[in-house]
């Protein structure tokens, strides 16, 4: 009886994603309208001058949502305070509802729409708050980042409500301002709405990142976190000449060249014993998930302007990019950096690295880690300089499961609409939203991008492509008919097991 109805089921869809599909093919133009007007909005969280238009793009947002039919309640963060003393109003968050279904799965969408600085005059060859389409792309910052998903997630919403189909899902909307800046109270906000806002909500969907190609699909199933630290040495009070001070005593910079050299060899590995213990081992079922990933090795290449990367093949560059522990060096304060010759012994300098860590690293024992080897280093040096290590910010790492009915939902829906699976990845850098998402809601968290690889987040000429957006539109609205179709197999199949 199941499989006859599943049947049934996939049939019955068919027919209805068809009608979906070419009603969003025929407003395609309407939805790019809606999307210049939002990318019109210059809603930069960085600068604080902008605030205003943050806010703004907010409201705008709120009553698209309520247009759909959501109720809507834009929640007053208050305030934060800037290095000047000055206080800033913080742009309200969106918390959306749409539907209330017991028989159907709630999803919750996640989406920003505060964009990074852009100026013309930096390098964009058109207008970055004017959407222009060349060659099949929209030009514009938050094209890809995040105005564009958000947009295609609220019209996948409006095209069942303008055919006047049931909505397959119940939606909760997440929406904020300040993403940009650090997603400053909004983590405040989840762990207060936990019991209330997210009690019912079946999964999250985060539409906040990129394929890894630049035409093949992909879902992201995880991040590396990040640890932040700075080492510094200081010998004195004041900076010192070193004709008159060279070679009588022991100079900070000269302790921490040492001391960074110290923590990561020729190959790329880390130095600090131990940093490695808690690396998850592969298993075959991730390796292969590895084989099948589209990733142009000489493309990257290019794009990063090196001519040589540390390994050679697609699988160990990956697997050294998502859920290997990688160690940077960033930068020294307080050494002489300008243009010219300073003959100047600097008396306090601060280098500052970071660790990306993976799965089951724990940021204590990775501080505790870094402090010890460094401390071990210096001691061996006999300098009477005092050394301070720090770990002023840090990020956890992100991991979910592919065999979690999103990503089961939302690979049928990506084979619908783009005719192949997509691949699934991780993220070298970190996602902390979702890995914040993910440990408050205790619920199952996936990154649904749509946007390509060449797309350009927070850099010149970000662009999404037509085709990105309408298809990605599409996707989504397939997704929901999927996870709704999932939710109601599983639950059939419980139910007739119990009656059993």
């Amino acid at each position: 009886v199941l499989l006859l109805k599943a049947a049934m089921s996939s049939s019955s869809f068919s027919v209805l994603e068809t009608e979906i599909f070419e009603y969003i093919d025929v407003h395609q133009s309407d939805f790019i309208e809606h999307l210049k007007e939002w990318v019109a909005v210059e809603s930069d969280s960085v600068q604080p001058e902008l605030r205003r238009e943050v806010i703004r793009m907010v409201a705008l947002a709120a009553d698209r949502l309520a247009a759909l039919g959501a109720s809507v309640t834009l929640v007053n963060l208050g305030s934060h305070q800037l290095p000047d003393g000055q206080d800033l109003p913080l742009p309200p968050v969106i918390l959306g509802e749409l539907r209330k279904d017991a028989q159907n799965p709630t999803v919750c969408f996640y989406g920003h729409v505060d964009v990074q600085p852009a100026k013309k005059e930096d390098g964009w060859k058109t207008d970055p708050y004017t959407l222009t389409e060349i060659d099949g792309n929209l030009y514009g910052r938050g094209a890809t980042d995040n105005k564009g998903p958000v947009l295609a997630w609220i019209n996948a919403v409006e095209t069942f409500r303008a055919l006047k189909l049931a909505m397959p899902v119940n939606f909760k909307f997440v929406i904020e301002g300040m993403e940009e800046a650090g997603s400053l109270g909004l983590e405040k906000l989840l762990e207060e709405e936990k019991q209330r806002f997210f009690s019912d909500v079946d999964c999250v969907v985060i539409s906040d990142s990129l394929w890894l190609s630049s035409r093949k699909p992909a879902l992201t199933y995880g991040s590396r976190g990040s640890a932040c630290f700075t080492v510094q040495v200081e010998c004195g009070e004041k900076d010192l000449h070193s004709g008159t001070f060279g070679g009588i005593i022991h100079e900070p910079m000269t302790d921490l060249i040492a001391l960074l050299d110290s923590l990561v060899d020729a190959a790329g590995r880390i130095q600090i014993p131990g940093i490695y213990d808690s690396v998850a081992p592969l298993t075959e079922e991730e390796r292969k998930l590895y084989e099948s990933i589209e990733f142009d090795l000489e493309e990257h290449k290019n794009n990063s302007g090196v001519k040589k990367f540390l390994y050679g093949t697609k699988e160990e560059i990956l697997l050294h990019l998502w859920r290997c522990p990688s160690l940077s060096i960033h930068g020294i304060e307080g050494a002489f950096h300008e243009p010219g010759i300073k003959t100047v012994i600097p008396a306090k300098v601060i280098g500052k690295f970071s660790i990306r860590q993976v799965p089951h690293m724990d940021l204590s024992v990775v501080k505790q880690q870094v402090v010890e080897h460094l401390e071990g280093v210096f001691s061996k040096r006999n300098s009477p300089n005092k050394l301070k290590v720090s770990m002023p910010l840090s990020a956890k790492p992100w991991l979910a499961d592919v065999n979690d009915p999103p990503y089961k939902a939302a690979r049928r829906a990506i084979k619908t609409v783009f005719g192949e699976d997509p691949d699934f990845i991780r993220d070298g850098s970190t996602v902390p939203v979702a890995r914040m998402f993910q440990t408050i809601t205790q619920r199952s968290v996936m990154m649904f991008p749509i946007g390509a690889a060449d797309d350009g987040e927070h850099s010149q000429n970000e662009k999404i492509s037509r085709h990105n957006y309408i298809e990605g539109t599409k996707v989504f609205a397939a997704f929901f008919l999927e996870i709704s179709n999932l939710h109601r197999h599983l639950h059939g199949a419980s139910n007739t097991e119990t009656n059993n």
